[in-house]
């Protein structure tokens, strides 16, 4: 399999995380691509129509993008502890949970877009605080209710993790951890895993 990654997307740290966690990592190729959002590549388009990372290339030739897709191949291939629970309430608080952390990176990314390629006169002032509170508000589900977060691993943990991860690393809305204890300590605990270990965003 091959897989196009920036280093620094939050999206191809939850599909190398599951990789690792469910002992897949070593069939994947990494493919390196810098995804400008000014300036489509024709080439990697006829991969991926939205010009997006990840994409993986299966061993059978098939094109699958974006992450939630591309992590749930990956939690199919292999025989272990599935990280999408296959039924019940454990199946929805899941995917729930990696719903949530999307919609906080794609938030956030809004933001970074908003500041690095929009003329200064240009920006929305107004349009940025309505994606910082949607961030600051998933934050704040996840520190009042830090119960969900626990139990065995699942997507929705990863999905998290690796939301906190991008968003302290790039910090469009300051420090997301700021007053919010529970959702530190938990995140600190995380951050022991190997594959977070391995991961960390660069770039």
């Amino acid at each position: 399999m091959k897989l196009y990654f920036s280093a620094a997307s939050p999206y191809v740290r939850k599909v190398r995380v599951t990789a690792i966690e469910t002992g897949l990592d070593a069939k994947i190729e990494l493919a390196p691509i810098t995804v400008d959002p000014t300036k489509p590549d024709p080439s990697y388009g006829a991969e991926n129509p939205l010009y997006k990372v990840p994409t993986l290339v299966t061993d059978g030739g098939e094109v699958l993008y974006d992450s939630p897709v591309i992590c749930a191949y990956l939690d199919s291939l292999h025989d272990g502890a599935k990280l999408i629970p296959p039924s019940g309430g454990a199946r929805w608080q899941a995917l729930r949970l990696e719903a949530l952390a999307d919609g906080m990176i794609e938030a956030g990314l809004s933001i970074r877009y908003e500041l690095l390629l929009r003329p200064e006169d240009k920006r929305s002032a107004a349009w940025m605080a309505g994606q910082a509170a949607k961030v600051n508000t998933g934050l704040d589900s996840l520190e009042r209710d830090i119960e969900q977060l626990a139990g065995p691993l699942t997507m929705g943990q990863i999905a998290v993790a690796c939301a906190i991860g991008w968003l302290d690393f790039r910090k469009p809305v300051g420090d997301p951890l700021d007053k919010r204890p529970n959702l530190a300590s938990w995140y600190r605990q995380f951050l022991k895993r190997p594959s977070m270990a391995a991961t960390m965003p660069q770039g």
